[in-house]
């Protein structure tokens, strides 16, 4: 459970989870395969390879995964046949085929493709951090963390958080460079700005370093950071975005060796142990961003 990508959001007022309910109130979405007529269908699996239990609950961290199956029906091979299927009518009937009609067309085109259509399926995992009050999902894009939220939501029917952040941090992004990053970041050799003029310009920097003069330039042609890469203690690197999304999260050796120690093939007792080291890092890192990032 290792996760790429953390979207952060923090609960409005106090949460607690009753592990002891949880179980049935995943159950109510608990995943299910498509169906012949069902193009796409979502729901809660075990977290932990061959587990029992919808959740995996340590450390005051509880952790989900969301399983998303959909079929793939390419558009060129529906639009394909109604094109030959209107042609068809408007040969046999000589009138044309309306708007509606082929909508329903459409329709009936995509239910008798849906048997034969492959499958695609995707997970995304969840950690509620209770002592931190937090929810951090492995997703790249707001829209798919919110998929999961949702979901979440339907089964406990209350999950009252907001994003990590209000605004947008470019400008202490920006000063991290102009002046001095926190003394647990170490700023790496990429970054990329953007310019606040109305022509939005972009600007992407790479293995470079970001105190060069031609790198800083940038900033003193009226362009902020909307995304650096960073080491966090040590213990991990990733690109923090400014919206205080984190991308390309990768922990250090320094951590993974940590568990190195417990047999591959005790798969519960390793998940375990890695879910707890796991949850522990990202909660240190997160209330360091709190506390760097702090809002009124």
């Amino acid at each position: 459970m290792w996760f790429k990508n953390l979207k952060i959001f923090r609960f409005t007022s106090e949460f607690s989870l009753n592990t002891d309910t949880l179980q049935s109130q995943l159950e109510r979405m608990v995943f299910k395969p498509c169906s012949s007529q069902e193009i796409q269908t979502m729901g809660f699996i075990n977290p932990v390879p061959n587990g029992e239990l919808l959740f995996h609950a340590a450390n005051n961290a509880v952790g989900i995964c969301l399983k998303r199956e959909e079929k793939i029906l390419p558009a060129s091979v529906v639009n394909g046949e109604l094109s030959e299927k209107v042609k068809k009518i408007e040969q046999d009937t000589g009138s044309p085929v309306g708007k509606k009609a082929q909508k329903d067309l459409k329709e009936d085109i995509i239910q008798s493709l849906l048997p034969r259509a492959f499958s695609k399926t995707s997970h995304t995992n969840a950690v509620i951090l209770l002592d931190r009050q937090v929810v951090v999902v492995d997703a790249s894009s707001d829209g798919a963390a919110e998929v999961v939220l949702s979901c979440l939501r339907k089964c406990i029917e209350s999950l009252p958080v907001v994003p990590f952040v209000k605004s947008q941090q470019q400008h202490v992004l920006t000063d991290w460079l102009k002046h001095d990053a926190p003394d647990c970041i170490e700023l790496l050799d990429e970054a990329e700005f953007k310019s606040t003029a109305d022509d939005g310009a972009i600007a992407r920097v790479k293995k470079q370093d970001l105190d060069a003069d031609e790198v800083l330039a940038h900033i003193q042609a009226g362009k902020l950071v909307e995304k650096i890469a960073v080491s966090y203690k040590d213990r991990l690197t990733c690109i923090i975005a400014e919206d205080l999304g984190i991308k390309r999260l990768k922990f250090t050796d320094i951590v993974m060796q940590e568990n190195e120690d417990i047999p591959k093939d005790e798969v519960a007792a390793k998940f375990d142990a890695d879910f707890s080291l796991f949850s522990a890092e990202v909660s240190e890192f997160i209330d360091d961003l709190d506390k760097i990032f702090a809002e009124e």
